[in-house]
């Protein structure tokens, strides 16, 4: 038998042409078959989440959905109208600093934990940045909430009782977050007109500050409390 006739020859011979042959395009099917099931399972679900991104971009009022393009509307802020155009998307904070120059309420955490960017709107202490400003706008001819920032405490040049108090009592230092503490202890205030210094410590709860002057902050509301009843500290 030659050695072109040996079996071994033959088979190792095969495999070397296989080795060189290109792929096929059945061949490479084989190959990545799973990954394209994987590859095309991700496309789709990017594609589901695009589509539900864009769902929750239109908001629906009044019986009407708007969206996701940017909608005409008025706040009620201090006691002013105010007309702007924003999406629906946008935050009452992001709409007060970027939109009105209203920029007291400070952007920190941005996910309603810091207090930084808290106002009052119809009464209570919220944080801005989780509210959404087309939720609080006039609607249908109705009212929008009223909405109170740092910037109409007070008369231009004049401090308001809770202001003074953290003047007098040291109670700000880098005062990032001292118009979001103000605000809070404005709220509170006016509920706890004699607070307890443990009801105080309750009700700021929400509010951080990376100074640590909260115990400068708590005689604050016991100093503005009285001020603001006719007292004396």
């Amino acid at each position: 038998m030659s050695r072109r006739d040996d079996p071994k020859d033959s088979v190792h011979g095969d495999e070397g042409k296989r080795s060189k042959r290109r792929i096929g395009r059945r061949d490479f099917v084989k190959l990545v078959g799973g990954t394209g099931v994987a590859v095309t399972a991700e496309v789709l679900a990017r594609q589901q989440l695009a589509t539900a991104a864009t769902t929750t971009q239109e908001t629906v009022v009044g019986g009407k959905v708007i969206g996701p393009g940017p909608v005409p509307m008025m706040l009620r802020i201090n006691g002013e109208a105010k007309k702007l155009t924003v999406e629906p998307r946008v935050t009452l904070l992001d709409a007060l600093r970027n939109h009105l120059d209203l920029t007291g309420a400070k952007k920190v955490c941005d996910r309603g934990t810091c207090g930084a960017c808290t106002v009052i709107v119809n009464g209570k202490a919220t944080y801005s940045c989780t509210a959404l400003a087309i939720d609080v706008a006039d609607h249908d001819g109705k009212p929008g909430a009223d909405i109170r920032t740092i910037e109409g405490l007070a008369p231009e040049g004049k401090l308001h009782p809770v202001s003074a108090s953290f003047v007098d009592n040291d109670a700000q230092q880098c005062g990032f977050c001292t118009p979001g503490f103000v605000m809070a202890c404005k709220a509170f205030i006016e509920k706890h007109h004699n607070p307890t210094a443990e009801q105080v410590k309750e009700a700021l709860g929400g509010n951080l500050c990376r100074c640590g002057t909260y115990m400068g902050v708590r005689k604050v509301v016991v100093e503005a409390a009285m001020k603001m009843k006719g007292g004396h500290a």
